[in-house]
């Protein structure tokens, strides 16, 4: 029986070697992709606050699997950004006084990503081929800074402090997400692509730390999501 296995193995893989030999292992290639992103509150009184644009730049590659199926993945640098408004307090003024109001927050982060997805692209229409993408992506936190607009009354008058913040120890150091996506490859020659595509990265898990400041039985949570246009080369 053991011998039968190994006979229609082998069989398999000699049927397959035509293709194989017209099918490079892997490709490498690098993207630059401006992106929208935004950040969705999962705690009581904060509020997402509009879409903010952003920008990545890395590495792509493809690994063959089959000659239609691939194992794309990549080393990027991220630009993600947001806005949330929720209750705050915090001292104003010299210093001296605690004043609780709304702050407005645009978060400014960076992160290094790697996603792991499984490429599906269709035969050859003369020099195009079109892909899609679905898999996950994995993200270390490298820099965290944010915008802050923090709004207070003062009897009858409002008042406004804007200033900017170095917020790492506010940011979990690693994030998630599930990646969706699909484009087209215009083949120059046998081997190089230019390569157009849309990608939307959606959060599975929550970026911020600690408690609000106002009420500390609401835990701060929060998960960013983003959608980016990828252009890129790959050989």
């Amino acid at each position: 029986m053991k011998k039968v296995v190994l006979l229609v193995f082998v069989g398999f893989l000699l049927a397959l070697q035509p293709v194989f030999s017209q099918i490079k292992p892997f490709r490498f290639g690098l993207k630059v992709a401006p992106n929208v992103g935004w950040i969705s509150p999962d705690s009581d009184e904060y509020e997402m606050d509009g879409t903010v644009p952003g920008f990545s730049w890395g590495f792509i590659s493809d690994f063959t699997i089959t000659e239609n199926y691939f194992f794309g993945t990549g080393f990027n640098v991220s630009y993600i950004n947001g806005k949330l408004n929720y209750p705050h307090q915090q001292t104003v003024g010299d210093d001296t006084v605690v004043m609780v109001g709304t702050m407005n927050r645009k978060y400014n982060l960076r992160y290094i990503d790697v996603p792991l997805t499984l490429k599906m692209k269709t035969n050859k229409f003369d020099k195009l081929q079109f892909f899609g993408q679905i898999g996950f992506s994995v993200a270390v936190n490298v820099k965290a800074k944010s915008q802050d607009n923090f709004s207070y009354k003062v009897g009858s008058t409002y008042f406004d402090e804007t200033s900017k913040r170095n917020i790492s120890d506010e940011i979990t150091q690693f994030k998630g997400a599930l990646v969706l996506g699909g484009g087209v490859e215009y083949y120059i020659d046998n081997s190089t692509s230019v390569i157009a595509g849309i990608t939307y990265f959606n959060g599975l898990s929550n970026i911020l730390k600690g408690d609000n400041t106002v009420d500390p039985m609401i835990s701060q949570k929060a998960v960013p999501h983003y959608i980016e246009i990828t252009l890129g080369v790959i050989f």
